[in-house]
């Protein structure tokens, strides 16, 4: 007999080790506001915790919410620095190959326009990190571990416990109910009624503190909608600027490019000087339009001069004299009256 009780002691032991275990638990694991559908004192109540359950889901919902947008804002800022690193780096390699061969090379005054474009481009993405830094990444991190965030979520998580308090008492009553119906003595009757007045005192400071919850809840509420809309529209309205910035720098130099490479591909082709013996053709032509040299190796006239071609390239450009002066200008602009026929001993044709 004495193993058995010991050996009974010892799984009660265990039960109840196994119990306090659980009731740990559960208190830890609790750390959020309990959903239930039991009705504990009255209907009121009941709304009562159905609206602190909603706000208290909806606060949690916006703090992780704007945890993402922080982690997204972070992510964009480490990949802004890292995009000014390359940046610079092209940019001064651009210059420098610019730098080194910039003698008449189309190429070297692209990559020192290019290079120093670069450099505006950086900047406005140092300015797009400063301001998703200051605009987005604070603002947004304080309101995730403000104080009136956490005093409004505790009082919450108060009303739950309270509440799965209030449950237990309930039990206790009904439990105290049936023992005085099936022996109303006077300690029995006492101590329902002290289970009653210890419920009666749970209702009223529920009462009082789910007021205050739910008021504190639906402020943090507020405040987390209206922060979070702002810095997302602060967000967006930073990455539409950087964008329109960057598109501006890119299209001028882009415009600058263009314009360096129409201007190369239609300058006065160089022909080399003919020594060769034999008669030449020149022929005289009349200016239709006027036209403004704008290069040493052109050569300007006015509309009615006569100039004297001596050579027509199939680019589109002739050589010639008008006015004494020698240079090349658009074949379009002349149109042909009469051929000069020279040797090569002839002097030159004024």
């Amino acid at each position: 007999m004495d193993a058995l009780r010991k050996h009974a002691n010892k799984l009660r032991d265990q039960v109840s080790k196994q119990q306090q275990l659980q009731a740990v638990i559960k208190q830890f694991s609790s750390s959020g506001y309990e959903k239930s559908d039991v009705v504990v004192i009255d209907e009121v109540e009941m709304q009562r915790h159905q609206q602190l359950e909603k706000l208290y889901r909806a606060t949690r919902t916006g703090r992780d919410f704007q945890k993402e947008i922080v982690k997204a804002a972070e992510t964009f800022t480490a990949i802004g620095y890292k995009h000014i690193e390359t940046g610079t780096k092209l940019s001064e390699e651009c210059c420098q190959y610019g730098a080194e061969n910039s003698i008449d090379n189309i190429l070297a005054k692209a990559a020192s326009v290019y290079g120093d474009a670069r450099k505006h481009v950086e900047k406005e993405q140092e300015e797009l990190n400063q301001l998703l830094s200051s605009q987005v990444l604070d603002p947004l991190r304080s309101m995730i571990n403000s104080v009136p965030l956490e005093d409004a979520r505790h009082l919450a998580q108060r009303y739950s416990r309270m509440r799965q308090e209030a449950e237990t008492q309930r039990e206790e009553i009904a439990r105290r109910q049936a023992r005085v119906r099936e022996s109303p003595a006077a300690e029995q009757v006492a101590k329902l009624h002290a289970a009653e007045a210890k419920m009666q005192e749970l209702k009223a400071n529920m009462a009082i503190l789910g007021k205050e919850a739910a008021a504190a809840l639906a402020a943090v509420d507020a405040q987390q909608q209206r922060l979070t809309f702002q810095r997302l529209v602060a967000m967006v309205e930073g990455e539409k600027t950087f964008h329109l910035r960057v598109a501006a720098i890119l299209g001028e130099i882009e415009a600058e490019m263009v314009s360096d490479r129409q201007k190369k591909e239609s300058a006065p082709p160089v022909v080399a000087s003919e020594n060769g013996s034999g008669k030449t053709m020149y022929f005289l032509a009349e200016a239709l339009h006027s036209y403004s040299a704008e290069s040493e190796k052109e050569l300007s006239f006015s509309k009615g001069d006569f100039i004297v071609v001596r050579k027509v390239n199939a680019s589109g450009w002739s050589e010639g004299e008008c006015n004494g002066k020698a240079g090349w200008f658009p074949s379009a602009y002349v149109e042909k009256r009469q051929r000069i026929p020279t040797s090569d001993m002839a002097g030159e044709v004024y």
